[in-house]
């Protein structure tokens, strides 16, 4: 259940291969294909990127038009394959909801150490999203595929320490995340196979990463379609069974997670060294240990690893001063997380297109490009943003309704619901934003603001809210809508300044 509410994760029961997601900050390190009418070559390394599937979007900063259409033409694949996404997921716990609590319960409790461990591999990805994106920018295709290289091997390393650690531990997993014996008993082999499949994740995470660092957003799209579709169509019999095969039940869920997830990574490492894209892999960058190209990838990305945990801590805690108003507020809690979650979607998809940009301009030395496109993405996602907002306040009781005809649970989250649509601009321009200053490098600034606006008043205004001023849920709701102001005044201001432009990386 605890998953569910936190609506900007990924579940595991669905295998998109995302990068590291979060419930609202989920890594703005990745990037969307594009075309190539309005991309300047980027030194000699670049000149065929458009026919190879990477390109470098260098345009002219005062062309409008150009820096635009770049930004919709990134963004757009991004926010198909984060809807599809997030769709799949909800039929996935809809198929594992019909089966029993104990089950509902397993995803839940397994998600929450799924998550914890899948924090650590952002590290790799958003440093290498970054390196990749400023390497293209600047004509170095060699660097770019350095750290392509790099990121596999030490993702193969901590995928085996990651899978034989949780596999041998699933059950004492579950029983600390707070499962009786009875889910315990239920669920185990369910968590053991989602465990297994931590390795094809991260791999799937680390290849899409990179290229869409290089521009390349059409094929990460492709193949985590495909993986969210095939973990429905291949789950529902194995849960509920088909003819004489009785099925497997939330068994089945974990088998067709381990599956989907084995393909998705198989595509996408054949991709990788194909020699079809721009950025490959190959053999003499793999089983060479490259120190300093390590220590960049760490530098630049541990700081987003940290921000990770420091959210998903937070959100814990969030969720339980959510629980202690009893199963009403539970359950209008969960369902507003769900609606919610189709709300973070233009943001995030925005991000990974400021991402790219950001780095693949400052790699270019085009400082100016850089914060035109920054500015731009924000102003873009903004009226979008705003439209969902106004969609949100005038409509959320007929929104609700879709989800439950209970009463009180509509009347509390409509309300939480109206609270969050007037925040939705700040939520945009803190994701967006934030995906910028992580393209430039400057990884610190964001862990920073969601220290302070996850600790600082989320978690210290919910927790004052509910129990000091004896409010109802809407108290830990617009401590919500303090956090996301607070972190958008702070990320605003950071990137205003420009100190972001001279980030080493």
């Amino acid at each position: 259940m605890k998953a569910d509410i936190e609506r900007q994760q990924q579940s595991p029961i669905k295998a998109s291969g995302l990068a590291e997601p979060q419930a609202e900050t989920r890594e703005a390190g990745s990037i969307a294909d594009a075309a190539g009418a309005n991309v300047a070559e980027a030194g000699s390394d670049t000149t065929d990127a458009a026919s190879k599937g990477t390109e470098a979007f260098l345009v002219d900063p005062d062309d409008k038009k150009a820096v635009r259409q770049s930004i919709l033409r990134l963004a757009g694949p991004s926010l198909v394959e984060m809807m599809l996404a997030n769709f799949t997921q909800m039929l996935s716990m809809i198929m594992v909801g019909r089966l029993s609590a104990e089950a509902v319960a397993t995803v839940g409790l397994t998600n929450q150490p799924f998550f914890l461990f899948l924090a650590i591999f952002s590290t790799l990805n958003v440093g290498t999203t970054v390196i990749v994106a400023r390497s293209i920018g600047a004509g170095r295709l060699d660097e770019a595929e350095r750290a392509a290289g790099q990121a596999f091997l030490l993702n193969i390393v901590l995928s085996v320490i990651m899978i034989v650690f949780s596999y041998t531990f699933a059950a004492d997993l579950l029983r600390l995340m707070g499962g009786s014996e009875d889910v315990v008993a239920h669920g185990l082999s369910y968590a053991k196979f989602v465990f297994l499949s931590i390795g094809f994740t991260t791999i799937s995470m680390s290849f899409s990463a990179t290229l869409r660092g290089a521009g390349d957003t059409r094929t990460p799209m492709k193949i985590n379609v495909v993986a969210n579709i095939l973990v429905v169509l291949i789950g529902f019999p194995l849960i509920y069974g088909i003819g004489s095969y009785s099925g497997m039940g939330i068994t089945g869920a974990g088998v067709a997670t381990f599956v989907s997830q084995l393909v998705s990574m198989v595509w996408v490492t054949t991709v990788m060294f194909s020699g079809k894209f721009k950025v490959r892999l190959s053999f003499r960058h793999l089983f060479r240990f490259d120190r300093e190209m390590v220590a960049r990838i760490g530098r630049i990305g541990f700081p987003s690893a940290i921000e990770q945990i420091v959210m998903r801590l937070g959100m814990l805690i969030f969720i339980k001063v959510a629980a202690s108003l009893g199963t009403m507020a539970v359950a209008a809690t969960q369902i507003t997380f769900t609606i919610l979650g189709l709300s973070f979607m233009p943001g995030m998809a925005f991000a990974i297109a400021a991402s790219t940009l950001v780095g693949q301009a400052l790699g270019a030395q085009k400082p100016d490009l850089a914060e035109k496109y920054g500015w731009q993405v924000r102003k873009i996602g903004a009226y979008v943003a705003g439209l969902l907002g106004v969609g949100f306040i005038l409509l959320a009781p007929q929104i609700m309704k879709l989800f439950t005809i209970e009463p009180e649970i509509i009347e509390k989250g409509a309300l939480s619901i109206r609270i969050m649509g007037f925040i939705q601009v700040s939520q945009a321009t803190q994701f967006i934003l934030s995906g910028a200053l992580r393209g430039a490098g400057d990884t610190r600034y964001p862990l920073y603001s969601t220290f302070i606006g996850v600790w600082g008043f989320r978690v210290v205004l919910s927790l004052l809210f509910v129990y000091g001023f004896k409010m109802d849920l809407y108290g830990i709701w617009l401590a919500a809508a303090a956090d996301q102001f607070v972190r958008s005044f702070l990320i605003f201001n950071r990137f205003k300044k420009g100190a972001w432009k001279t980030v080493g990386v």
